[in-house]
């Protein structure tokens, strides 16, 4: 996925380099000056890729997109050249910091590929007939990301039930997400010390499914 979003990252700059080479000077018949031009749809076209690929990255609420969206704002004494040269400066900034992991969606993006390929795994051991093994993986997969949720609600580690209850009542998310994460620890726990009499394959395959459901809402 990171290696996706980095390719996106260079078509959007090749194709910006190519739109600002392409602008042409334009006559104003009205007082005779001439101005560097380009299409307000081609730029539309970019800039709607760009804002696109850079709140999935940044975030909606980084200070990349509220730069981004203040400089997309035509002066009236401005080409469309100078707005978007402001936004290529933003642009770069922000393909700059996703290349050398500044950001706190980039480590998102890396941990969802590792715990997909783990969950992957843990699927791949259950048709194997290897249900603990299968629950243990899902089990850490489960735990690292309610760590992780802590750090970033401020909330000090400890056991996955203890982190479960602090970040149920701060509002992380609802009662019934509680009850879920509880009932998957379950499976964990009398998986890891072999009590296999305890939990069932099906227990086993919706623990796998309910992690990737909880991982995948935390990434959004």
């Amino acid at each position: 996925m990171t290696a996706l979003i980095g390719k996106r990252f260079t078509e959007l700059e090749e194709q910006l380099e190519i739109l600002l080479s392409n602008a042409t000077l334009k006559r104003d018949d009205y007082d005779g000056t001439s101005e560097l031009y380009l299409s307000p749809d081609l730029i539309l076209n970019w800039n709607v890729k760009a804002k696109s690929l850079m709140e999935r990255v940044c975030g909606a609420d980084s200070t990349h997109l509220k730069m981004y969206a203040d400089a997309d704002v035509q002066g009236m004494y401005e080409s469309y050249v100078d707005r978007l040269n402001r936004l290529k400066a933003i642009f770069l900034a922000a393909k700059e910091d996703f290349e050398g992991g500044y950001l706190n969606t980039v480590r998102n993006l890396v941990q969802a590929e590792v715990f997909g390929s783990e969950l992957e795994q843990a699927s791949e051991l259950l048709s194997a007939g290897y249900a603990s093994a299968a629950a243990v993986i899902a089990g850490v997969v489960l735990e690292t990301t309610v760590r992780n949720i802590c750090t970033d609600k401020g909330i000090q580690h400890g056991s996955l039930d203890r982190m479960n209850a602090e970040l149920a009542k701060i509002g992380a998310y609802n009662l019934l997400q509680q009850k879920r994460i509880t009932a998957m620890a379950a499976v964990r726990n009398s998986a890891a010390h072999g009590k296999t009499d305890e939990f069932s394959s099906g227990d086993v395959k919706g623990m796998i499914d309910d992690v990737e459901r909880f991982l995948t809402a935390t990434l959004e």
